[in-house]
């Protein structure tokens, strides 16, 4: 059964990883898809690989210009918006002291302001309509702290906290709003360095499922918030990181894997 059937979604940071295994997902299901990214040659490429209708817009996440011009070139080629996956997102590394403010200030503006000009403006159509839904992207990073990604955490703090007050502002008028928090994904940004086999496990043996996700596993979490099925929630976040945010196995106690034995 198609999911999303005689939906329509915008999805950003389109061209790759998270975002373009979600827009295959959800054109799949049966949702016409607009593919949003600054990469405007891959995404071209990922909307052509996909077919039938969907759509590449190029978008920078913040600008609000370019962010009316999609939400209104979407509702003109299809006629409603029904789903927004805010996934557009960069990551940095760095301990606060050594973190320039331009840095600081990028980070937030694309996964921050970016959101909340998503927001804002695919609000618009789903509030004439009547219904809708957002699903922001987090991170387990909006579960927790880690050393050397303080820009980034408060990012993902943010873009959780903004859900749940959005919640609130659009419930009343049909729209849902939650967030995924993904944890590690084999991605280029979860895998920079293009590692197979067990070496992209690395890293991962304390974290319950002890293995990297796939931007696949993330995409149907948004596939579940933005179906029917999930018609009656709202302001959730959910989790699909592999039990990370669950905590740590710690070794000395027991229940820990036998292949832990030994590390700190």
């Amino acid at each position: 059964m198609a999911r999303l059937a005689g939906k329509v979604a915008i999805v950003t940071g389109a061209a790759q990883g998270m975002g373009a295994a979600t827009a295959r997902l959800f054109a799949a299901e049966g949702a016409k898809v607009v593919l949003c990214d600054i990469l405007d040659e891959a995404g071209q490429a990922t909307a052509a690989d996909i077919g039938g209708d969907a759509l590449f817009l190029k978008l920078d996440v913040r600008s609000d210009a370019e962010w009316e011009g999609v939400v209104a070139e979407t509702v003109k080629r299809f006629g409603q918006l029904d789903i927004l996956i805010n996934n557009a997102a960069i990551v940095h590394f760095s301990p606060i002291e050594a973190m320039p403010a331009a840095d600081i200030e990028r980070v937030l503006a694309i996964n921050v302001m970016g959101t909340m000009l998503g927001a804002k403006h695919a609000a618009q159509p789903m509030i004439a309509a009547g219904r809708g839904v957002i699903v922001n992207i987090s991170s387990v990073d909006g579960l927790r702290g880690c050393n050397g990604l303080s820009a980034y955490t408060a990012s993902k703090w943010a873009v959780r906290g903004l859900s749940k007050s959005l919640a609130f502002e659009l419930g009343p008028r049909g729209i849902r709003v939650c967030t995924v928090h993904p944890g590690g994904v084999n991605t280029q940004m979860g895998n920079p360095f293009g590692l197979t086999g067990d070496a992209v496990n690395v890293g991962y043996e304390r974290v319950p499922l002890q293995r990297i996700g796939e931007p696949e596993e993330i995409a149907r979490a948004s596939l579940f918030i933005a179906s029917d099925e999930a018609s009656y929630i709202s302001g959730a976040e959910l989790a699909v990181d592999g039990g990370w945010s669950a905590g740590y196995y710690q070794t000395a106690l027991p229940g820990a894997p036998a292949s832990l034995a030994g590390s700190l």
